[in-house]
């Protein structure tokens, strides 16, 4: 095997899991460790809630993440949730929106074929989905949710070319699927932004995609049922010291899968976004007592997916 192992050193990768959990150097742009996650904000309902929550337990809140998809929102919806987020100067990530687990696949319906279910099937699906993230521009969306290698160059292509704003963040879903260094690495080549890890890697799996990869990743430190459904929250100080710069996200254990959300599950969707704010404040207590001098990002930093306000 150390033939292989002096390959990878050859070329910049770490030779293997790094189990003596190294602490990262790397930081964001304002030189904070960490900044605080909340996914599956469906909605401006379920924004204001969030809003609300973070401000009544005194939790900081930088980025939110919705799940169902920019095509299901209205005009009207997007600008109020970019509304909310430029005043709050939170970034918003917006999933795009066919994928092959909406679509007329049949593998994604079955046992070995559910790992395609945010894949893009088809260049027709590609284009949907892009003409999703003009839109959403259009709206003063900034932050995009994509989880297809494909639809990941054309948006960085669309992004040189000028088609799309070169500020715009392209966050990289859980779905994607990338779990090691070289896999990562790659994505970033691409034009990640920052990118979201499955939710069962061990802390040497994180420490050596870190030693790789400079982009943000995003750690489920609390993980949806339907993604593992594990509760980390202990582990988080030593998450934020292997894996900085990293967006400690939390989902919600125990909570049924609301995608895509509607206005028949709205309430459903509030209530879920308001634990998600109290099980940050959760871990945030964690944070404090066992890593207090890790450096939290500022709200409103340059780096951020911030919407542009309604002109």
């Amino acid at each position: 095997m150390q033939r292989v192992r002096d390959f990878l050193q050859s070329k910049g990768y770490p030779p293997g899991e790094l189990y003596d959990l190294p602490s990262s150097t790397k930081r964001f742009p304002d030189g904070a460790q960490y900044r605080i996650e909340i996914p599956s904000t469906e909605g401006p309902r379920a924004l204001a809630a969030v809003l609300e929550e973070a401000e009544r337990l005194g939790v900081t809140i930088h980025r939110v993440s919705q799940g169902s998809g920019i095509w299901m929102l209205t005009d009207a919806e997007i600008r109020e949730m970019c509304q909310l987020g430029a005043d709050a100067g939170i970034e918003v990530s917006l999933f795009v929106g066919p994928r092959a687990a909406w679509g007329t696949s049949a593998q994604v319906r079955s046992s070995a074929g559910k790992n395609l279910a945010a894949r893009l099937r088809g260049l027709d699906e590609v284009i949907y989905a892009t003409e999703d993230v003009i839109r959403g521009c259009e709206l003063g969306l900034r932050s995009v949710l994509v989880a297809d290698e494909g639809q990941l160059w054309l948006v960085n292509e669309m992004k040189r070319a000028g088609e799309l704003p070169a500020d715009l963040v392209v966050k990289i879903s859980v779905q994607m699927g990338a779990a090691n260094p070289i896999s990562v690495k790659l994505l970033e080549d691409m034009g990640a932004g920052t990118y979201n890890v499955p939710t069962d890697l061990t802390l040497p799996q994180m420490a050596a995609i870190r030693a790789a990869v400079d982009l943000p990743l995003d750690v489920y430190v609390e993980s949806p049922d339907d993604f593992g459904g594990f509760l980390r929250h202990y582990e988080t100080p030593k998450m934020i010291r292997v894996a900085a710069p990293m967006y400690v996200k939390l989902g919600l254990r125990n909570a049924p899968n609301i995608y895509p959300s509607g206005i028949h599950i709205e309430d459903m969707a509030v209530k879920q976004s308001r634990e998600r704010v109290h099980r940050t404040a959760l871990v945030m207590n964690i944070i404090k007592r066992y890593a207090g001098d890790a450096l939290m990002g500022d709200v409103g930093a340059a780096d951020l997916g911030i919407p542009e306000r309604d002109s």
